[in-house]
């Protein structure tokens, strides 16, 4: 009996020992440096390491390379620099960087002008592109945009749906808050990825389910049901892209996405209660389609986004500011160039005297560093906080 009590006790004991990038359970730093130094499994070195101090150390193991550089989004505003890594004698490439503001990052490792993904880190981002690596810098406990255990937690749904624009299986998620009531009805936004991006880009990347769940448990937002569709309508190398996916978005949204939404989720089917938003590409479709439908949309957010005005007419029409209810522009304090039209646009409302909320103050470029910022602060908690009229 003795022993076998020793032995539970070492077990249990045991139990907490878990590698770094585990993913025993869901972490808010999920690459913390660990003590006990076990490898994550099938590596050969351990990369990234974040220490508590926000340092981070890369590794690779490339005994025959004769460069080994980094590059990714934390050098933004730094020139875009690579720092060089320095090879030890075993083969083992290291860098160590930093401090750096907790966030969650995206890099490269570039072996010999090859622009790699790190290949002994498990989290690595997929799109409608190339891969690449993320970097989670921890903070000393979760961040706004992170998961937590003591808040609860709404559903994501992955539905499958046969469109009759596109001709062909198509999918969509679905979020719904954690006291969702299928006998009280909700407002409903519509929230579109960029070009290149997956249906679950603004879930996996952007973490827009944590989001929502923390801001309404916050009391920030209300209760909301949110959709991510495809928008993928025509592949982003066709030289027609932006002529022929337009159209197709509006088409869908209205004669398939929201028709199922409105159909299988308790919704609020009213102009007031839908909102359309979306990042980049996915901006630019929400300017385009909302202000096309002012009678089926009543707010709009556009990120890092503009189309040229003369694409939405109603913009110039007397009456606009009575038709919308919310318009949000915005973009990050590193765009700039073709990535800054957002300004553009936002001085060409303010020239027509178009309401709108504008921030251009997000502490990143044209990444979800900024479209995070722009979700949390200004489109969650402000949609439906005014002319809340049903």
């Amino acid at each position: 009996m003795r022993k076998l009590l020793i032995i539970s006790v070492f077990m249990l004991a045991a139990l907490p020992l878990m590698a770094q990038q585990s993913r025993v359970n869901i972490q808010y730093d999920p690459q913390r440096n660990e003590p006990e130094g076990i490898l994550p499994f099938s590596t050969q070195v351990l990369s990234p390491e974040v220490h508590d101090d926000h340092t981070v150390t890369f590794r690779v193991r490339a005994p025959n390379a004769q460069t080994v550089q980094l590059t990714g989004s934390m050098f933004i505003g730094q020139n875009r620099q690579r720092p060089n890594f320095t090879k030890g004698d075993n083969g083992v490439w290291e860098l160590t960087i930093g401090p750096l503001t907790p966030e969650i990052y995206l890099y490269y490792i570039v072996i010999d002008g090859v622009q790699n993904i790190d290949a002994n880190n498990q989290f690595t981002g997929h799109a409608a592109m190339p891969s690449f690596s993320m970097l989670f810098v921890h903070g000393d406990e979760p961040a706004w945009y992170d998961p937590k255990p003591d808040v609860p937690h709404g559903a994501l749904t992955t539905h499958y749906y046969y469109s009759t624009v596109t001709n062909g299986l198509r999918d969509m998620i679905v979020y719904t808050p954690a006291n969702y009531d299928p006998n009280k009805k909700y407002p409903v936004l519509y929230l579109m990825g960029g070009s290149g991006d997956l249906t679950e880009t603004w879930v996996m990347h952007g973490r827009a389910n944590w989001i929502l769940d923390n801001a309404i448990a916050e009391g920030k937002v209300k209760e909301m049901i949110v959709c991510f569709p495809n928008d993928q309508m025509v592949t982003r190398s066709h030289p027609r892209h932006t002529e022929l996916a337009f159209p197709l978005i509006e088409k869908e949204l209205l004669e398939c996405i929201i028709p199922f939404v409105e159909s299988n989720y308790s919704c609020i089917e009213d102009r007031h209660a839908r909102a359309l938003s979306g990042l980049s590409m996915g901006g630019r479709m929400s300017q385009y389609v909302m202000l096309r439908n002012l009678d089926v949309f009543g707010s709009v957010g556009i990120l890092s986004a503009a189309i040229g005005l003369e694409e939405t007419p109603a913009i110039k029409e007397p009456d606009v500011n009575d038709r919308i209810d919310y318009m949000l522009v915005g973009g990050g304090q590193y765009e700039s160039g073709p990535m800054g039209r957002h300004t553009t646009l936002h001085n060409q409302l303010t020239e027509l005297g178009v309401k709108h909320v504008y921030d251009d103050d997000a502490p990143g470029a044209h990444d979800l560093v900024t479209w995070r910022h722009l979700l949390y602060y200004h489109l969650l908690p402000d949609l439906w906080r005014n002319n809340y009229k049903w």
